[in-house]
């Protein structure tokens, strides 16, 4: 399933994810770290892979087209964790 969102929105999942999530990230889904760093905005496709980001220039950033948001769910749901162990 594809998800629409802005730029801004998907640095800002990215940035409030716990220090080593990339890794974890990376980790469960059988992904390199530069790949799960791509689909959040990197560029590194030497060491990592192309991941089904499209981004589109425009207000907030750019427009960001999620193929597949396996990357984004697990990184909601790891911020779900997080809010969880914090109450």
């Amino acid at each position: 399933m594809t998800k629409t969102i802005t730029f801004n929105e998907l640095r800002k999942l990215k940035d409030q994810l716990p220090v080593g999530s990339t890794h974890r990230i990376a980790d469960e889904l059988g992904l390199s770290v530069e790949t799960v760093r791509n689909y959040f905005g990197g560029q590194n496709y030497k060491d990592g892979k192309y991941c089904g980001v499209h981004i589109e220039p425009g207000p907030d950033g750019g427009i960001v087209v999620l193929d597949d948001t396996t990357i984004y769910d697990r990184a909601l749901q790891i911020l779900e964790e997080q809010a969880d162990s914090k109450v």
